[in-house]
């Protein structure tokens, strides 16, 4: 069995994780993002840097979702390694490093999917208020706040992860001076990883698609399907993460033991699985500008990217149309309105 130097630890209640299929499972996902999310996130930082004379909104905050998977994916060696050996070899410090990087840019990926939200969102109802806060220093300002901002959530870290030793091996798990704390952390993981994120998420893309239906314009939404597609991705990825948080806590504060063996057993391989979200962006990339491909070459990804800055001029002056049909149908509307009052102040004197 697993001892720590605290009160209370979650893997004090059950004996190692790191063996058996589950392992080998964990080891493939890793293996799978590694191989094919490095390079390909590469590819996008070195579109964005050297193919690109004019970067969009959209497009820096897919540059910076580029740099946080690919700072991610520099970690899944270690990760690697532990899963083939069932020890941690590399030390306390680097045991909340890793875990620290891993809660950083979860954070920082889904704020940022989170403001291409909210971009979408003030280019249809506000169009003209979105014009002016789409200027590079205030994107700039609006990044740096994300990444402060997801540094800041992810100290939690420093404090809940470290080293613990397992039949003989040291392994870099959860540890939590009482279940209260682990209830804490997870339960602010959850609503600020994911509950409040995608509520704003899917309320910003609820009313875009309520909007556009009343539009009768032509439009292409090839960037806007590739956005959804980004944020359906990280969804899918992670939400197996945050259904083992909820488990753990759910566990905790129903006293079952069966809830928290469940989660203990599947956090490995979650882990591994939300490292996927960090490779399917760059695939998505190559789907959706497929056709660019024949015309462009390697500079396929610029040309599909650049589209975002047409689409989003496309969607304020949808959003404008509108707003000029309602005046038109409003000053329409008091004019039926001020007809009717004179003909019936008229048909008195007609009576008479």
């Amino acid at each position: 069995m697993c001892s720590v130097n605290s009160t209370f630890t979650n893997s004090s209640k059950m004996t190692c994780l790191y063996s058996g299929v589950s392992t080998n499972i964990g080891i493939a996902i890793l293996s799978v993002s590694f191989i094919i999310g490095l390079p390909g996130n590469a590819f996008v930082i070195w579109t964005m840097l050297t193919q690109m004379k004019k970067r969009t909104v959209t497009c820096v905050l897919i540059l910076h979702l580029a740099v946080a998977d690919i700072i991610v994916l520099l970690t899944a060696p270690f990760f690697l390694h532990v899963l083939s050996t069932g020890s941690w070899i590399f030390g306390n410090i680097f045991c909340k490093m890793c875990f620290y990087i891993c809660s950083l840019t979860m954070y920082t990926s889904v704020f940022l999917i989170t403001l291409m939200s909210i971009d979408r969102f003030l280019a249809v109802t506000q169009p003209f208020t979105s014009q002016k806060l789409r200027t590079t220093q205030i994107v700039r300002v609006m990044i740096a706040l994300i990444w402060v901002l997801a540094s800041l959530l992810s100290c939690a870290i420093f404090f809940y992860q470290g080293e613990a030793r397992c039949n003989g091996h040291l392994q870099c798990r959860p540890m939590h001076p009482s279940p209260n704390h682990m209830v804490f952390q997870y339960t602010f993981e959850i609503l600020n990883g994911f509950v409040i994120p995608f509520t704003i998420i899917v309320s910003c893309y609820v009313f875009i698609g309520l909007r556009l239906r009343t539009a009768r314009f032509p439009t292409k939404q090839k960037t806007n399907r590739l956005i959804i597609m980004i944020i359906v991705m990280f969804a899918l990825f992670w939400l197996p993460y945050q259904i083992v948080n909820m488990l753990q806590v759910s566990g905790e504060i129903f006293s079952s033991p069966s809830l928290t063996t469940a989660a203990l057993l599947a956090r490995p391989n979650v882990i591994a699985f939300a490292f996927l979200s960090s490779s399917a962006n760059p695939i998505l990339y190559v789907f959706a500008g497929g056709n660019f491909i024949k015309t462009a070459g390697v500079g396929f990804m610029a040309k599909l990217f650049e589209a975002t800055a047409f689409e989003v001029l496309s969607l304020r002056k949808i959003s404008q149309a509108l707003r000029q049909r309602s005046r038109t149908e409003s000053v329409e509307l008091d004019k039926c309105v001020k007809e009717a009052e004179q003909n019936k102040s008229t048909l008195p004197n007609q009576t008479d």
